[in-house]
């Protein structure tokens, strides 16, 4: 069924300056093309993915790459999905699926991640919410909005993409704020939407995961209206499903490439722990939480509890034989294939990487399927449950072998306390009253559009708006740009114009 003219413009023009005259030149690929020129893009070439590009001198994923593989992902299911006369009613009903809107979604969906990646989110938030007073604090899913729809410095300028409603809905993998949009709020809900539950032992601090802070709700509102009785308020759209499907399998495979790669993901380690828990699957089935935990270091105890959390949180999905049919699967293309060869760099072995990635992503492509009555925890677009089981090991091998390590912890807890220290002195910069016309410019441009953003009789008006200008220019950093420019704070930096592209 075709939605009506107008619905249509809506979903492909609404919060665009285009015209309806525009339609054969793509509107979606244009909004592909402005992601890929933004300066926002160019810069996740510098932010890391699990390590950190800065001097490692490891040939790892960054955010621009792994961006790059989600779009390339993503478009393929949009292809295969729209491909299929069958689906294509279902399809229209739920709002469409254009594989140039899935593509753009996809390429613009880390552009507000900050220095040091998900380390740099989590210390940007508590440092947002607890020194800086925002309530809001920080997201990088929602910063990722705040870049493409941010609009109008003092009426004059665009600071946002200029993006069409249908790729900005697309982006909202959370189309909810932190603690008051849709109402109810999804983390009322039971169960709540996956990402929507508060962060452990933070009960009143709203949602884990959201798509926008409260400054951009209005924009949020207008790309998601043309979908209003197609799909619930917190529900994702189906471009936003595949974008969110694809960034999973993006996310299980080069993991797993990478570490495999720089020598970090050793057979006989991830042997033991899959091979453990085959032998003994009834014995760990039937030990009590409690004697589970006192175990925490025997090999497959750690899988179990995978496997208990599974059916704690996904109960939709998650199935005994599905889960170690998956192991199984994992062991012999993981254990008994990739790692049963050290990485040498030769040729031969680059192939051998090729090969498993490309057998992974095949795999997984042609097991998305599409529904029209999806489990709350799920989206419209969704693995077959014994792909989904899949991610779920491969995810796991990649926490347990390399975000776990004790050496990635002592790495993780110095650039922690870069981005404290970073906070703290562009805070006391901006708090010098000497000093207001030698800001940086961008931070400078930044506490105004803050400012702008805020109710003439908010509390703290300008202390907030600073705060969130810090954050949000903080976050515009590479790695490398925030180590730098703590140097040149600190004073450990003699190199003086060198220093100034930081600013």
């Amino acid at each position: 069924m075709e939605p009506p003219a107008d619905a249509r413009a809506r979903r492909l023009f609404g919060g665009s300056a285009r015209a309806l005259g525009d339609l054969a030149a793509s509107p979606f690929r244009a909004d592909r093309d402005r992601i890929v020129a933004s300066p926002f893009f160019a810069r996740l070439g510098g932010v890391t993915q699990v390590i950190s590009p800065v001097g490692s001198g490891l040939l790892v994923h960054n955010r621009l790459t792994h961006s790059l593989k989600v779009a390339q992902v993503a478009r393929a299911i949009a292809e295969r999905l729209t491909a299929e006369a069958g689906r294509r009613e279902l399809l229209d009903r739920l709002g469409g699926c254009d594989p140039d809107v899935v593509e753009a979604a996809a390429l613009a969906h880390d552009l507000g991640h900050p220095p040091f990646g998900h380390l740099g989110e989590r210390v940007l938030d508590r440092l947002a919410r607890e020194r800086l007073g925002l309530t809001d604090g920080f997201e990088g899913n929602a910063q990722s909005y705040r870049i493409v729809t941010s609009t109008e410095i003092r009426g004059a300028a665009t600071t946002g993409l200029d993006l069409t409603a249908a790729v900005r809905a697309a982006m909202l993998k959370y189309p909810w704020t932190r603690l008051d949009h849709p109402d109810p709020h999804p983390r009322l809900m039971h169960p709540p939407p996956r990402g929507a539950t508060p962060p452990p032992g933070d009960a009143e601090s709203g949602s884990a995961k959201f798509g926008a802070y409260r400054t951009e709700i209005d924009d949020l509102r207008q790309a998601r209206e043309p979908f209003a009785g197609r799909i619930p308020d917190w529900q994702q759209t189906v471009e936003a499903s595949v974008m969110d499907t694809a960034d999973d399998i993006a996310y299980a495979i080069h993991d797993v490439e990478d570490f495999y790669r720089v020598g970090v993901l050793q057979q006989g380690a991830v042997s033991a722990e899959l091979m453990a828990w085959q032998r003994e699957a009834g014995h760990f089935r039937a030990i009590t939480d409690a004697a589970l935990a006192t175990a925490a270091r025997r090999p497959g105890a750690a899988i179990e509890r995978l496997r208990r959390q599974l059916h704690r949180k996904d109960a939709w999905v998650a199935d005994d034989d599905a889960f170690a049919a998956a192991v199984e699967h994992v062991r012999e293309e993981l254990v008994d294939g990739l790692l049963a060869l050290p990485f040498d760099g030769s040729i031969e072995a680059e192939q051998y990487v090729a090969r498993f990635s490309a057998r992974w992503s095949t795999r997984f492509v042609e097991a998305v399927t599409v529904t029209g009555s999806p489990a709350v925890r799920s989206g419209h677009v969704l693995l077959a449950p014994a792909q989904w089981h899949e991610v779920q090991v491969l995810k796991f091998v990649h926490h347990r072998f390399v975000l776990a390590r004790p050496d990635l912890a002592l790495h993780q807890r110095g650039q922690a306390r870069l981005l404290g220290t970073l906070v703290e002195a562009l805070w006391e910069w901006l708090l010098d009253p000497e000093e207001e016309s030698r800001l940086p410019r961008r931070l400078h441009d930044l506490v105004e559009l803050a400012e702008a953003e805020l109710h003439p009789r908010t509390p703290d008006r300008i202390g907030r708006a600073r705060g969130r200008a810090i954050i949000d220019f903080v976050a515009q950093l590479t790695d490398g740009q925030a180590v730098a420019m703590l140097d040149v704070l600190s004073g450990r930096s003699g190199a003086l114009w060198t220093d100034a592209f930081v600013l």
